[in-house]
């Protein structure tokens, strides 16, 4: 079973936290949103995962590969990657992996989180398009079904004709006929706003070709495509995951839950929380910490930060109030 993840995009909504690090592999609760997916589909599907294909944008440099490739060793899979140049939306995404799209897969657009139940079944259907129920669904493409089958697929509809909003992971049986899907959007100049051709589309000519859609759904999904949005969704994860060991220490410091402390991360003489993730090797000294991230080896002394995000390295001193502090940078 293969796992495919466009993320050529530049994460701009979620700068300055995506300079250096994409955002599919930014932490959140001290796992990078790769692995939780990765996670995910090894504990729900009927077949583990075997190899990663990550669509990457063209400046993306070695050590994105080798964290990826990281993840894909600590589970037991292999890891290849292709490029998009220049982004020409969601099919073509997918579509830059080429002679990958064989067998079996998984795609999944990595901008968001999400639970989902074990047990889901794959082999009565030709794509299975996981979907979460929303009360307004005009800002998605939803799936219309018939019955249990899905009969087409409507990007951001102008009424409401299905509140079951498609959140961007498919389950494909024969990744080969994907991407005659694709290949015929481009043969044919079959495209939506800005010249973008949508995946959405492809699957569309497979519905019409006679292909069996099914739906099957998530019990949470999670937005983390912009700096509030990634504020909520790690709240909801420590709360959720709040049973979960850390590994980190705090010495003469009050904790109040629900906190999360990496292993190697250290508090001393301060209060963290509530609402606090501390990830691996950040350092609070002296200081308040309430409803803020921060990322590896961040260091916080003498402070009082509320809703705040410091980057990977960054330092804080001194300083009072709320913060959105970019990599490697200093205040105070």
């Amino acid at each position: 079973m293969k796992l495919i993840i466009p993320m050529a995009g530049r994460g701009t909504r979620v700068r300055p936290h995506s300079h250096v690090t994409p955002k599919p592999l930014l932490n959140v609760r001290g796992t990078s949103m790769v692995e939780r997916i990765v996670d995910t589909f090894n504990a729900v599907l009927p077949r583990p995962l075997d190899s990663g294909v990550f669509i990457l944008g063209p400046d993306f440099g070695d050590a994105v590969r080798d964290t990826l490739t990281g993840i894909c060793e600590r589970h037991g899979m292999t890891a290849s990657f292709a490029v998009q140049d220049p982004p020409l939306g969601t099919a073509h995404a997918v579509g830059v992996a080429g002679d990958a799209l064989e067998g079996e897969g998984i795609v999944v657009f990595a901008d968001t989180l999400f639970y989902m139940e074990p047990g889901v079944s794959l082999d009565e259907a030709d794509v299975v398009a996981w979907v979460k129920h929303v009360d307004d669904p005009r800002r998605f493409g939803v799936a219309v079904r018939e019955g249990d089958r899905v009969v087409e697929f409507v990007e951001k509809p102008d009424t409401i004709i299905s509140n079951e909003a498609l959140i961007g992971i498919y389950y494909v049986k024969d990744l080969a006929r994907m991407k005659q899907g694709i290949d015929y959007l481009f043969e044919n100049k079959i495209h939506g706003k800005g010249g973008e051709y949508y995946l959405t589309d492809a699957f569309d000519w497979m519905l019409k070709q006679g292909d069996l859609f099914r739906t099957a759904n998530v019990t949470e999904w999670l937005d983390c495509g912009t700096i509030p949005a990634l504020k909520d969704t790690t709240r909801f994860v420590l709360d959720y995951e709040k049973e979960k060991p850390g590994g980190g220490e705090a010495l003469n410091s009050t904790v109040i839950e629900p906190v999360f402390l990496a292993e190697g991360a250290r508090v001393e003489n301060s209060v963290v929380g509530p609402n606090v993730s501390v990830e691996a090797g950040a350092v609070v000294r002296d200081s308040v910490v309430t409803n803020s991230i921060l990322f590896a080896n961040a260091v916080v002394e003498h402070a009082r930060l509320d809703d705040s995000l410091v980057g990977q390295n960054a330092e804080v001193r001194g300083f009072s109030g709320s913060a959105n502090v970019g990599d490697h940078s200093t205040i105070g």
